[in-house]
């Protein structure tokens, strides 16, 4: 199960030059947890350079009351490596990495680097579920195909 298939293609994303709290307004608006930070390449496609959470903001600025969040750039901000997973890796890959790296949220890329995605723990529970949902039908199902072809 490729990890493509399951990630949100809709992406809000920001450059790493944008101020916190316009980052801030953003995931607001768009109803999001995190931005994407990206940089535009040569062919008009984005690759992704960070990643902000609203949680970081929250316990890493605003609870150290750390200034202007009007005048502090999100890619001076970002503390932590980027780890992205690309759209073919498997999704037991990904949660093996998200724990690993301790991380809820990862970005999406194809072969060339590029932004095409991004997957949240929330999104492979569902995922999982779904799966577990269809094993349990399925032994529903064999039970009841297995009763109606008994001979009575």
């Amino acid at each position: 199960m490729a990890i493509g298939e399951y990630c949100c293609r809709e992406i809000v994303a920001a450059s790493p030059t944008e101020s916190v709290a316009v980052a801030a307004r953003l995931m607001r608006d768009h109803h999001v947890g995190d931005l994407v930070l990206v940089e535009r390449t040569d062919d008009e496609d984005f690759v992704p350079v960070g990643i902000i959470t609203d949680r970081d903001i929250v316990l890493d600025l605003i609870a150290n009351d750390e200034g202007d969040l009007s005048r502090m750039a999100v890619g001076d901000f970002q503390r932590r490596e980027l780890i992205t997973v690309d759209e073919q890796e498997d999704v037991f890959a990904v949660i093996a990495k998200m724990r690993r790296a301790g991380v809820r949220r990862l970005p999406v890329v194809d072969e060339r680097g590029i932004l095409v995605g991004i997957i949240a723990a929330d999104d492979l529970v569902g995922v999982l579920a779904e799966g577990l949902q269809d094993l349990a039908r399925l032994a529903t199902y064999q039970g009841l195909r297995e009763a109606s072809e008994r001979p009575d």
